[in-house]
């Protein structure tokens, strides 16, 4: 689970630097001296986030721990945060378009045209027809890729399709 959580880390466009077991947290607690390591914590352009991950079956017995270590966290100013299990569509989805991360395997004149063009609303097969000059294999990795960047958002709680829609995010 904490390789998934990694891997959604590395998906977020909000988080550009992870550090994995970041520091020991101690603490008196109920006159008792508790210790934690949290898996990780996230950089990004606010606060740092800590996260723990933690299977769902296993969160009542964590919540003492996570209770205190979220008190200390936001005590800084941080965010904390539990995660658990993506669903497996989720991470199904995310699995792969992690294959088209690498930004310079990609042609550089597509992904401008493919940014340039209005493709806001448009099916991912559509979208994979509408440059002629390059070929539907190119476009369609260049389309994953944007993805990946998050430069287009779909919805990934449903498995990735030919009728996915593709939707613009809202960034500069």
């Amino acid at each position: 689970m904490e390789l998934a959580r990694l891997l959604f880390a590395d998906f977020d466009s909000n988080v550009n630097h992870i550090v994995a077991q970041p520091f020991l947290l101690s603490a008196e607690v109920d006159d008792l001296p508790r210790k934690h390591i949290p898996d990780y914590i996230l950089f990004g352009s606010g606060s740092p986030t800590v996260v723990d991950v933690k299977p769902q079956c296993r969160l009542a017995k964590a919540q003492f721990t996570f209770g205190w270590t979220r008190e200390l966290v936001e005590q800084r100013g941080w965010h904390y945060q539990v995660w658990t299990e993506p669903t497996d569509t989720e991470l199904a989805s995310v699995r792969f378009l992690a294959g088209f991360r690498r930004y310079q395997l990609f042609d550089p004149q597509l992904l401008e045209q493919v940014r340039a063009a209005d493709l806001d609303g448009a099916p991912f097969a559509e979208a994979c027809q509408s440059f002629p000059e390059f070929s539907v294999p190119l476009v369609r990795s260049a389309l994953l890729h944007l993805l990946w960047t998050q430069y287009f958002t779909v919805d990934l709680a449903r498995p990735l399709q030919s009728s996915t829609v593709l939707w613009k995010r809202n960034c500069p």
